[in-house]
């Protein structure tokens, strides 16, 4: 996978698609300073290490998920090489089986293209629909990354701006969970 190694501090000069260059301008209106990197098509973890190294920040799992009836819907953000399984979450949430949400869902409810949901994208969720479930340790980080609306880019935000700016603006609460790591004996 090819990254541009050229960090950027601003939206895209060149034409991108409205739903990409909403997110830039939501960041920019609310005074959140923000990194971007460009890159290939990045839909797997694997494809993020390249990212990460060139942002210096762990890229997340970003994760859209929903109930059985598919009538509620979570967005869960994790930290990358943190195996996710549903049955942790779903004790926590005191909710039945979860799945993976479909494209279609992805791209109803957060205006994403498949598998490039962050956490950004909730601006899109103006009839909050959508839960916001952060795992416990990303709060200790500094930053927080994702794609805007494609993975095609990926930006990191100072994680104080991301919950105490970014969420508000959006009308999010993010419901804190605490995923186990396995056992490392």
């Amino acid at each position: 996978m090819h990254v541009n190694p050229e960090l950027f501090t601003t939206a895209p000069s060149e034409a991108r698609d409205p739903r990409e260059m909403a997110v830039y301008a939501l960041l920019d209106g609310l005074g959140i300073p923000y990194t971007r990197c460009d890159h290939d098509y990045a839909n797997t973890m694997a494809d993020c290490l390249a990212v990460e190294a060139v942002l210096g920040v762990p890229v997340y799992k970003n994760l859209l998920l929903t109930n059985r009836q598919q009538t509620d819907f979570y967005l869960l953000m994790m930290p990358g090489d943190k195996p996710f399984k549903t049955k942790d979450l779903t004790a926590q949430l005191g909710c039945a089986r979860l799945s993976f949400a479909t494209p279609e869902h992805m791209e109803a409810l957060l205006g994403a293209a498949p598998g490039s949901a962050s956490g950004f994208e909730l601006m899109n969720d103006r009839e909050g629909r959508v839960r916001l479930l952060m795992d416990r340790e990303l709060l200790s980080g500094e930053y927080i990354s994702g794609h805007p609306c494609f993975s095609t880019s990926t930006l990191k935000v100072r994680m104080v701006d991301f919950r105490n700016k970014f969420l508000p603006a959006v009308r999010h609460e993010p419901t804190i969970v605490d995923l186990p790591r396995p056992d490392t004996d």
